[in-house]
């Protein structure tokens, strides 16, 4: 028996497209991470990292200001660690400085710290960056990496 009304006209997505979604964590390994990056992110993803300029910045939407917590994993290569020595790394959240940490030797590294819940409006863009005070430059290309970048963002 026919149907009184016609299914609807099937469209296609639009190519490329991700709903933004308020994620307050941005791991490198997410298919949209690069959706996030304001910033010294490198495009190119190595297993669940990547390379960083010197002042790598995301911008995420969170939910609330209460209670947050500034989180970064990242790794100092002893490649470039044998070139740069000590680096001091200093952590934003909306260009405000919460932290400055010095790292005397190559390795992985988890940094957290509360952020004043005044520096935060739910609802709205907030960036956060981490900035490295000297970065490894190569002598065959005259590359210049910063460090290796897992993920960034806040969490309660």
């Amino acid at each position: 028996m026919p149907e009184p009304y016609p299914p609807p006209v099937q469209r296609q997505p639009f190519q490329n497209y991700r709903p933004y979604r308020p994620s307050r964590i941005v791991e490198m390994a997410d298919g949209d991470a690069n959706t996030r990056f304001v910033q010294d992110i490198f495009d190119n993803l190595q297993e669940n990292w990547r390379w960083t300029g010197q002042r790598p910045t995301v911008r995420i939407v969170p939910r609330a200001k209460d209670n947050l917590k500034y989180v970064i994993d990242f790794a100092l290569p002893e490649a470039t660690f044998k070139d740069t020595g000590p680096v001091t790394l200093s952590f934003y959240v909306n260009d405000r400085l919460l932290d400055r940490v010095r790292y005397t030797a190559a390795g992985q590294f988890h940094f957290e710290k509360a952020v004043p819940s005044e520096w935060i409006t739910p609802g709205n863009d907030t960036t956060l960056a981490a900035e490295i005070d000297k970065m490894w430059i190569s002598k065959e290309d005259g590359a210049r990496l910063g460090f290796i970048l897992t993920r960034i963002g806040l969490i309660q």
